[in-house]
């Protein structure tokens, strides 16, 4: 039973009794249902944050879960190209050297794999931490290219490896004639006198002194490119392809033992020293080739001398004299 309230009228000086019309009930259980409201929407609030319902218990350990496993993931992916950084610095600076192949360059190896559009379809999934996702594709991916580019290599090296004893027989490692004495080499590479213009100019290989027929020999195993009979500039010429890269002229020659396309060994002898061409004295111009360079031939005489008798080239090769012949 509802208390009845009174108030004291102080103009009748008679206790009154109060009466609550019904507008103010409406108003006042409005305002009982609106605090009721904020106050139930604040308990939620807090009971989420500090008494999570069992599935959102469950959901929140397994994203921990999942944040701590891409975690791993990271620092797994990150130790694997730490791993892939050695063996490439291997493959440049050992085994590509070893086997004088050039080294593969770091724009090669670190080139991308495609844009945003690669990973499109997770972009327009719109997942809450695509960001996580995307950078894992992107560094797998990273990875799996560097990986197949070394693995490309490495079957390059094997090959490099299995044709070892083949290269080592093609490349010029001996003097084109019989130079036990070490007298014959006239001129070195590099800078010389013109024997006819008289000015300094580019020697683009050595000159052995000889006598006209002086037998000259192939320095490595290839095949006779080139065998032809000129009356200027280089005069009768022979050039051979070593293969992997090298190659070797021989100039102002007298006369031929072999032919256009015909295979030679080293040691074999394919022609004479002759005085042809643009040439002041008899005397063999001899060139090394390499990937289309001309280099210093003398730095490949390493079969038919020793180490002070390689020394005694080299001092002679230094003098910058006057060559035979350009």
């Amino acid at each position: 039973m509802a208390k009845i309230k009174y108030y004291y009228d102080t103009e009748t000086c008679r206790y009154e009794r109060i009466r609550t019309s019904n507008f103010d009930i409406i108003i006042n259980g409005i305002g009982i249902l609106f605090l009721c409201s904020v106050f139930g929407f604040i308990f939620s609030l807090v009971y989420d944050k500090y008494f999570p319902s069992a599935e959102e218990a469950r959901l929140r350990k397994e994203n921990d879960e999942l944040l701590y496993q891409y975690e791993l993931l990271d620092d797994e992916v990150q130790e694997a190209n730490q791993v892939l950084a050695m063996l490439q610095d291997r493959d440049n600076n050992i085994y590509r050297v070893i086997f004088e192949a050039d080294p593969i360059p770091s724009e090669v190896r670190t080139a991308g794999v495609g844009g945003s559009q690669k990973y499109q379809d997770l972009l327009d999934k719109k997942l809450s931490r695509e960001d996580l996702i995307t950078s894992s594709f992107e560094k797998i991916d990273n990875l799996k290219r560097q990986m197949y580019i070394q693995t490309k290599s490495y079957d390059d090296i094997t090959e490099l490896a299995l044709n070892k004893a083949e290269m080592l027989s093609s490349i010029p490692a001996i003097q084109p004639v019989d130079n036990k004495n070490l007298k014959r080499l006239a001129s070195g590479f590099g800078m010389r006198f013109h024997p006819i213009l008289k000015v300094r100019k580019l020697h683009t290989g050595i000159d052995f002194s000889a006598d006209k027929g002086t037998p000259i020999y192939a320095t490595g195993n290839g095949k006779v490119t080139m065998a032809k009979k000129s009356n200027s500039g280089y005069g009768w010429q022979i050039e051979i392809d070593h293969g992997f890269g090298y190659a070797t002229k021989y100039a102002h020659m007298s006369k031929f033992h072999v032919k256009n396309g015909e295979k030679v060994v080293r040691g074999q002898l394919i022609g004479e020293v002759g005085n042809t061409g643009r040439s002041t004295a008899p005397h063999l111009h001899y060139e090394v080739v390499y990937k289309g360079k001309k280099v210093n031939p003398i730095k490949y005489f390493t079969k038919d001398i020793t180490p002070d008798q390689y020394s005694k080239l080299l001092e002679q090769a230094s003098v910058e004299n006057q060559s035979l012949g350009y």
